[in-house]
């Protein structure tokens, strides 16, 4: 049966983006529908690296420190060669001279999506809640769902994913491939695992990989390589592919590896990478009209950095402070043809201000994560002694450089 819902504001998507963005709404008085296809929240993925930008941007929600009592803060980051087996770079994440200390946590990615949920008021989501179609009506969106509701918004935002049905309607094209695939895995121990709380990075043979924990006792730990057609089909076995990444990874000292052979075959995840091209954030809409997107439906990027998930908490602080100055002189309900066109012109100015402010910051690290990607993963004579012998350090450094960015608080005052 069908019927129709009105909305002021809808998100679709209950992933990192959608839900800051919500939950920064909230905190400024102004509530949203947040559509989430799956019958519960969805958790993809194991965990993620929170680098400071990001703690601000948690700090401005007001769920920083739940997640920073949960997880351990790293000490510093050390890269080696799986080529050599020796050290090619290590950096402290405390004050040094003319930085400050740098706080990274590796956070459970189930632990953050219920952070903020807990935090939203009871009914703000919606479940079992498949987005089907979007067209336009006057000043309103109409979102189709897949069990016949319409929903009519006055805004609609789009957090929907790397396979975003929002970007696609704004004329955004399918992420690209980079050729390149992940493998996750998430090791947990009944007691404490003894190991430093430190970010490990190896690199080299084509091979990009790390661990870091969560906790005393959970390690989350990654490896990204370029599969041939036949290691392709690793994927349809977990236990095979268990041993294809331990293998690969006989250069990582035997306390690291031990790890992933810790690792259940059932904690293990495996994704081809993808990114959006620079230039389609240039000169793509971000934000047209009364809609917009926001995280991996906005700038899926590789992982090389660690920053989607933190690029994501930015776009929704960032999002929700724009589009509160839309919201706050809000005309009542009933309102004439001519106050529904002011406020539609309130709320597209809000969203080309929010686009601007995330353009330029978006290119910036979708491009160095790509840069970074490749330099790690190279497996020629000439780039892997260049990345052992000189730009090891320089590599280690885009990671500072791409957190030390503020996304600033929730009011703009």
């Amino acid at each position: 049966m069908e019927r129709e819902l009105v909305e002021d504001i809808v998100i679709v998507g209950a992933g990192i983006a959608g839900l800051t963005t919500s939950l920064g709404l909230h905190r400024l008085g102004i509530p949203s529908l947040v559509l989430e296809s799956s019958d519960t929240l969805r958790v993809t993925g194991f965990a993620l690296s929170i680098w400071q930008n990001a703690w601000k941007a948690l700090d401005a929600v007001g769920v920083g420190d739940i997640l920073r009592r949960q997880h351990l803060q790293l000490n510093g980051i050390v890269t080696t060669s799986l080529v050599t087996g020796q050290q090619t770079a290590a950096m402290p994440f405390r004050e040094t001279g003319n930085r400050k200390d740098i706080e990274i946590r590796c956070v459970k990615r189930k632990s953050l999506l219920e952070a903020l949920v807990n935090e939203l008021p009871t009914g703000t989501i919606r479940y079992s809640s498949k987005v089907v179609g979007i067209e336009e009506s006057g000043f309103y969106k109409i979102i189709h769902l897949a069990d016949g509701t319409t929903i009519k918004a006055k805004v609609l935002i789009g957090c929907d994913g790397v396979n975003s049905l929002v970007a696609k309607w704004l004329g955004f094209k399918k992420a690209s491939f980079t050729g390149r695939y992940s493998i996750r895995g998430f090791a947990e121990f009944k007691n404490n695992h003894g190991f430093e709380p430190r970010f490990m990075r190896f690199s080299g043979k084509g091979i990009r990989a790390g661990a870091v924990p969560c906790n005393e006792k959970a390690v989350y730990w990654f490896f990204t390589w370029i599969p041939t057609s036949q290691e392709k089909e690793l994927e349809e076995n977990p236990a095979k592919l268990k041993q294809y990444v331990l293998e690969k990874l006989e250069n990582m000292p035997s306390d690291v590896r031990a790890f992933i052979e810790k690792t259940e075959v059932d904690s293990f995840l495996s994704s081809p990478l993808r990114y959006r091209h620079p230039w389609d954030l240039m000169l793509g809409n971000i934000s047209k009209g009364n809609a917009c997107v926001g995280g991996d439906a906005f700038h899926p990027m590789t992982p090389d950095l660690g920053q989607g998930g933190c690029c994501a908490l930015e776009d929704g602080v960032v999002l929700a402070r724009c589009l509160a100055e839309a919201f706050s002189e809000e005309p009542g309900r009933g309102v004439e043809e001519k106050d529904a066109e002011v406020h539609y012109k309130k709320i597209e100015e809000s969203l080309k201000k929010y686009a601007k402010e995330r353009r330029w910051r978006s290119i910036d690290v979708t491009a160095t994560a790509y840069m970074v990607g490749s330099i790690q993963q190279a497996e020629s004579k000439l780039v892997t002694f260049l990345r052992e012998n000189i730009l090891a350090t320089f590599l280690v450094r885009q990671y500072f450089k791409k957190s030390s960015y503020d996304c600033g608080k929730l009011n703009s005052s």
